[in-house]
């Protein structure tokens, strides 16, 4: 069979053509497509091995773009680009960046939604399943949901409400086994249990909730596959299509590794060693891993102390061999941010010291819980945030920097923002310890920086700030890691014979008064943080200091999506460089 041009490869119309043998081959070439890019590039490794077959037959069995597929999470959805209109971005180098690692519909009419969190595509298909039977319409309906994605609360909400739409409404679980790192909850039970006697166990999660239900036991098999989704197509009610998937399938070293490899870097192909891994000396030192060290020392002094994540073990520094050596200390939620909030409010009430660790962006998908269950009822439990940087993540879904204007401004709950590792264990050690406060501690970037200098305080209840250098007339306030920044600016600025004030506030729900009365009377304060200005710590600085005749600058992000951006070039747009806000002071104090 000659070798398929995967160049022509167009839209799913050019598939529709092939036979079986020539789908087989394809799927084949996408796959060592797929694996170059991804050894040469990095990106989502497993999950989209693991799909290449499902994504096939899904668009050569329904009529894309009229028939709609929304892909949960979406970083399994390289192959549906491909074959999207999109293949150049993963068979030419020079075009790897074209398109992002999600669905977004700026790029396709066949992508619905810029979708990055996880378990809301069987909500969104329920509506659009909807709004198509009020238009009388007669197009396929599907959600393609899976890789620990059922855990999340607003998945259950999703299929509660889509088994009474009572048409065409089909949901594609895409089982292998795995979340980020292995799953967890009662729900994978039950799939195990499918799995294990060929889709026939009773109880049935989905005929309990009135789906009609089909099991693929082999989820990689195309002619398979295809006979099932072509036994649903048009259905007139609800229904759960099951697979069973292999995550990394065809890259051993990604079938052996799940976890490692659900994304990763630009790796060696044969065998899977990092391209650009630095020697131990040279690699800095980053706060998941002195976070998990701290928490594991935390945890065998005190039997009490408890850590929790929302199915991320591996940004907070644990991976298996700590996760076994936590214990029952440890525990993974899975994917459900909402519960993993309100399972410390519980481990709190009853006498533990829960401490959770989130990835920054998903911080907004537990608010209420945040506002209700933890700060309302003053349950003394822990949040580190990661990635609440713009020098974290960057695509628009996974964006880290709201989390202060979204966190500071809930009453009871004390946003502490440390400048260093040392200010970062002091202030988790004096959090584990008390029992009154709920208290949020933001990782300051993500290498762990250190200062012997730092003032540390045995008491982070109320505010105090560090005034680290006391000039005249001029104050730089630097939260977390903007404070080596302001630090930098205010050396500059010496150099020229300014001598400003230097401030390391420390908290950032809670105002200073003392500190900040004592500013009254300069002629410039400038604030910054690694956060959106609107909301935000600087705003109430400004705030206080309003009927005072000192001016205030508040410096930070803007309030919107970005989307892939350059970390230095959004730096210098906000003005945040040390020369940058060294030359704002002169001009300013100019004038």
């Amino acid at each position: 069979m000659e070798e398929i041009n995967l160049s022509e490869i167009k839209s799913p119309a050019d598939i529709r053509k092939m036979s079986l043998p020539e789908l087989t081959q394809l799927a084949a070439e996408m796959r060592s497509t797929l694996l170059e890019k991804l050894s040469a590039h990095g990106g989502h490794i497993g999950p989209n091995l693991g799909m290449i077959e499902a994504v096939i037959a899904l668009h050569y069995v329904f009529d894309t773009p009229e028939d709609k597929i929304i892909f949960d999470v979406s970083h399994q959805t390289y192959p549906h680009k491909m074959l999207t209109g999109r293949m150049q971005a993963f068979t030419d180098p020079a075009h790897y960046d074209d398109v992002t690692g999600y669905t977004n519909p700026s790029e396709s009419e066949y992508d619905l939604y810029s979708l990055g969190h996880t378990s809301s595509a069987v909500a969104l298909a329920a509506g659009l399943a909807k709004a198509r039977d009020f238009k009388g319409g007669k197009e396929n309906v599907i959600a393609v949901i899976g890789d620990g994605s059922l855990s999340g609360g607003v998945a259950f909400e999703g299929l509660d409400y889509g088994a009474t739409l009572g048409s065409n409404f089909i949901v594609v679980v895409n089982d292998n086994q795995m979340s980020i790192a292995e799953n967890h909850g009662g729900i994978y039970a039950d799939l195990r249990l499918l799995r294990n006697t060929n889709g026939t166990a009773e109880p049935n999660l989905f005929r309990a909730m009135g789906y009609a239900y089909r099991y693929v036991n082999y989820g990689n098999d195309l002619k398979n596959l295809i006979e099932m989704f072509r036994s649903v197509k048009d259905i007139n009610y609800p229904v759960v299509v099951h697979i069973n998937t292999m995550k990394g399938m065809g890259l051993p070293v990604a079938e052996a590794n799940k976890e490692e490899f659900h994304y990763n870097g630009p790796f060696d192909l044969k065998t899977g060693a990092p391209l650009h891994e630095e020697s131990p000396k040279d690699e800095p030192e980053d706060y998941s891993d002195l976070f998990a060290k701290g928490m594991l020392r935390r945890m065998k002094e005190n039997d009490k102390v408890v850590t929790i994540t929302a199915a991320t073990p591996g940004v907070l520094g644990f991976d298996k061999a700590r996760r076994k050596e936590a214990g029952k200390q440890f525990i993974d939620v899975g994917i459900a941010e909402q519960s993993a909030v309100d399972v410390a409010s519980g481990l709190a009430k009853g006498g533990l010291r829960p401490v959770v660790g989130f990835v920054s962006s998903f911080l907004q998908r537990a608010y209420d819980q945040f506002s209700q269950d933890i700060a309302l009822n003053k349950q003394a439990a822990t949040f580190v945030v990661f990635y609440g940087s713009m020098f974290g993540m960057n695509d628009e879904t996974h964006l880290g920097f709201f989390d202060i204007a979204l966190l500071s401004n809930i009453p009871n709950l004390l946003y502490l923002a440390p400048t260093c590792k040392e200010e970062f264990e002091a202030m988790l050690d004096w959090s584990v310890k008390q029992d009154k406060l709920a208290v949020v501690v933001r990782t300051p970037g993500s290498v762990a920086v250190s200062n012997s200098e730092v003032k540390l305080l045995n008491d982070y209840s109320t505010p105090e700030y560090d005034v680290v250098r006391k000039g005249e007339n001029v104050a730089l306030i630097g939260a977390g890691l903007m404070f080596g920044i302001m630090t930098q600016a205010a050396d500059l600025l010496a150099q020229k014979g300014v001598n400003v004030t230097l401030i390391n506030p420390r908290n950032l729900s809670t105002l200073d008064a003392k500190t900040l009365d004592d500013l009254k009377a300069y002629s410039l304060v400038i604030t910054a943080e690694d956060g959106i200005i609107d909301g935000g710590y600087g705003q109430k600085v400004a705030s206080y200091l309003g009927e005072a005749p000192v001016k205030v600058l508040n410096l930070g992000l803007p309030k919107k999506f970005l989307n892939r951006y350059s970390y230095s070039e959004l730096q210098k747009a906000c003005g945040l460089t040390p020369e940058q806000i060294g030359q704002t002071v002169l001009s300013t104090i100019d004038k």
